[in-house]
């Protein structure tokens, strides 16, 4: 019998190649995208409806606007400064560190995950699909398999279906993911690797460098 996931999606690079090897290796029941009141929550959301569209799949928006009432990370509080440019340094550990600190929501991978396994109990998944990364794994201890692990631990306990995380990308690094992303003919065109929300993506906040890095595009 087929795995069944849920998949988490944003319409960032690791997300969206989750999504591709979820639909292609397992069951995807639902794909959720979260608004919590982040700078580029319409556009992850225009795009995540439209990924999810391209293969077919159920797309649910999880409205979470209380995560302002205790994050002060320049993703939700618009009063707070973005790291972008020269700011930017995806070589320095020690400024990547500090840059890290400026965009860290307090838990928010903990919660969306927890969120997500309800989902998946409620729907009969097996298991949640996420998007992490070596590469950022390194700033964010959210996004390593650690992390996974502890998570599946946890849900042991809190899912009677023992509901479990799974990531396709957590030893790769973004470079390796573009490359694996263009294989299965993901439309890098359609994602939203952007910490902003504009007409186009800024090009300069950290997440927009990684992304251009791993495509092999000038800054």
């Amino acid at each position: 019998m087929k795995t069944k996931s849920v998949v988490l999606l944003s319409a960032g690079l690791d997300s969206s190649y989750n999504l591709w090897r979820a639909q292609r290796e397992t069951e995807v029941l639902l794909v959720l995208t979260f608004a919590y009141g982040q700078r580029a929550q319409i556009r992850e959301v225009e795009r995540s409806e439209r990924l999810a569209l391209r293969l077919g799949l159920k797309h649910q928006v999880v409205e979470l606007p209380w995560f302002a009432l205790f994050s002060e990370s320049a993703l939700v509080d618009h009063t707070q400064d973005l790291p972008q440019g020269s700011e930017v340094s995806l070589s320095d550990m020690e400024r990547a560190h500090k840059t890290a600190q400026q965009v860290w929501v307090p838990n928010r991978n903990g919660i969306f995950l927890n969120i997500a396994a309800g989902f998946a109990e409620g729907l009969g998944a097996d298991q949640v699909v996420v998007g992490f990364n070596r590469e950022e794994a390194q700033t964010f201890p959210d996004n390593s398999q650690d992390f996974i692990i502890a998570m599946d631990h946890s849900l042991s306990y809190s899912t009677a279906s023992k509901v479990k995380i799974q990531c396709y990308s957590t030893q790769m690094d973004k470079t390796e993911i573009a490359t694996g992303a263009k294989a299965l003919g993901l439309p890098l065109a359609d994602l939203w690797p952007c910490y902003l929300g504009g007409e186009e993506i800024c090009r300069q906040c950290e997440s927009c460098q990684r992304f251009l890095r791993a495509v092999g595009e000038e800054i």
